[in-house]
């Protein structure tokens, strides 16, 4: 027996649920790429991009996933045997090093516990170690959507500033730009990147990387640059320079859309939307985990993150069908060397209340329904703390 039928509820890490107003503003026809409308369109896009970084440095927009900002963020910077320091609290830095390996770049790891965030203490440890300042950059997400962890960027950064060492911060927020606040230039970052298919509610397909002036000054030698994600190519007079080729339009309108309702609504109700929201999940998880069967990833509360929770689970696979297949909620997988040992919760992007408490209450039914041991009354538990939260 199913109950699937209706829309399906997409609760994982990106792609993210895309609001119809964003599909709907896809549906037009392409326009001339030299036209006065389109070039104001990426003006705009670009200043608000920067707003949500929380910078003044220029922002650069790539028709790639994230995976293609990293590579973005690498060759503007780095020259080939430049070596690098690789923060570790999950798949994705390391996965970032890796891209970095491959051009060439000499990266070292700070070894991290994929159930807690980076030690900002043990990053200053490391770079008092570099007396020599041999370290070009240091790559650390913001949060890394395998593991659940937040890290504190702004720590980090202050660090970085209190041992004095010279070395780019260059942060990941593929998974928290448009979701939480961040604060490029007050947190001491040289390089962000994010991707337009989570926080922004856009399909997938659009990289944005921004680049403060230290970060400018290091592209002006780095030995890395290619054709396609060259800063000063696309810092070109022509507005076909800005996309080095055809601009991908219905992208832009879509984004644009996106970022009107996140605009519309308010940063600042849109970050604490995401954290009421993520505080009624791991309520609900500190309820279920009494059974002893599933619990948090990540150990410390406070390094939890407000856009996905990665639950521990032997044997995940049966919930997560039955809540697909049954059901119509799609969870995350576990990742990386968390597969097949936990499920993800997304939290993120175009996500409210009914959402939440549905991909909850589903949850819920599944794990009674395949008789798993778990701690009853996790959706009240989650309920009772909106309910608390969310007043009229």
């Amino acid at each position: 027996m199913s109950v699937r039928a209706g829309r399906e509820f997409l609760a994982i890490p990106g792609p993210t649920t895309i609001p119809d107003e964003v599909l709907q503003a896809m549906h037009r026809p392409a326009v001339d790429m030299y036209s006065a409308p389109l070039i104001a369109l990426t003006d705009s896009l670009l200043r608000d991009l920067g707003r949500l970084f929380g910078t003044s440095a220029r922002c650069y927009i790539y028709i790639a996933n994230g995976h293609g900002a990293w590579e973005a963020t690498l060759t503007n910077v780095l020259s080939k045997g430049d070596k690098i320091l690789v923060l570790e609290s999950g798949r994705f830095a390391l996965d970032w090093g890796h891209a970095a390996a491959r051009l060439g770049v000499e990266v070292d790891v700070l070894k991290g516990d994929w159930r807690r965030a980076v030690r900002p203490a043990e990053v200053e440890a490391r770079l008092r170690e570099d007396r020599r300042g041999t370290l070009k950059a240091i790559l650390a997400t913001h949060i890394d959507t395998s593991s659940g962890a937040v890290n504190d960027i702004a720590e980090i950064g202050r660090v970085i500033k209190a041992v004095g060492h010279q070395a780019l911060l260059m942060v990941d927020a593929v998974a928290s730009l448009g979701c939480v606040s961040f604060s490029m230039d007050s947190w001491g970052v040289d390089v962000a990147l994010s991707g337009s298919q989570k926080g922004l509610m856009t399909p997938p397909g659009l990289s944005f990387v921004a680049a403060n002036e230290r970060a400018q000054r290091a592209h002006r030698k780095a030995g890395l640059r290619t054709p396609y994600w060259d800063w000063t190519t696309r810092d070109g007079e022509s507005h076909y320079q800005k996309y080095t080729g055809t601009p991908p339009e219905h992208l832009m309108f879509a984004l644009r859309q996106a970022l009107d309702m996140l605009f519309r609504e308010g940063l600042d109700t849109v970050f604490l939307r995401h954290q009421l929201l993520a505080e009624a999940v791991r309520r609900a998880v500190e309820v279920w985990k009494k059974g002893k069967a599933i619990d948090f990833n990540i150990t410390e509360p406070s390094e939890r993150s407000d856009t996905v929770t990665t639950v521990l689970m032997d044997d995940p696979d049966p919930l997560q069908d039955y809540c697909n297949v049954q059901c119509g909620v799609v969870l995350g997988a576990g990742f990386g060397k968390m597969k097949g040992k936990a499920f993800r919760i997304a939290h993120m992007g175009h996500i409210n209340a009914p959402m939440v408490l549905g991909t909850l209450a589903v949850i819920e039914q599944g794990l009674a329904a395949l008789r798993i041991a778990h701690g009853r009354g996790g959706i009240q538990a989650a309920i009772e703390y909106l309910s608390e939260s969310v007043k009229p």
